[in-house]
């Protein structure tokens, strides 16, 4: 999908206008921001919106996230761990200390 996010009155208001116009190349929608088919009408629209405003415009290629490719299996048990946790209202720090989940230090500062 191409992520395109818009920095202007302007370019928001092209990017309005492109969206209600080609709603079959449009995958979602978020205001300022809206993620476009990868296709190629989808780059020709982003392209388009790059020519009439410059900079005001960021365009970004982006896949979609596969959890069980990009995220260790212990990240992935640690988050799901923390969601049946019984005390709603315990932080992710206090929960995992003295366990074998991450701590978000550690995870903070590792790359996917």
């Amino acid at each position: 999908m191409l992520l395109v996010a818009t920095y202007s009155r302007g370019a928001r208001t092209t990017l309005r206008n492109v969206c209600r116009s080609h709603e079959e190349t449009v995958v979602r929608r978020f205001g300022r921001a809206a993620l476009l088919a990868e296709t190629e009408l989808g780059a020709f629209l982003a392209c388009r919106l790059r020519a009439k405003h410059g900079a005001d415009v960021q365009v970004e290629r982006t896949e979609p996230f596969n959890e069980y490719a990009a995220v260790r299996s212990a990240v992935r048990e640690a988050a799901a761990a923390y969601e049946d946790r019984d005390a709603r209202s315990t932080p992710y720090t206090k929960f995992a200390a003295g366990t074998d989940h991450p701590d978000p230090a550690t995870m903070s500062g590792t790359e996917l």
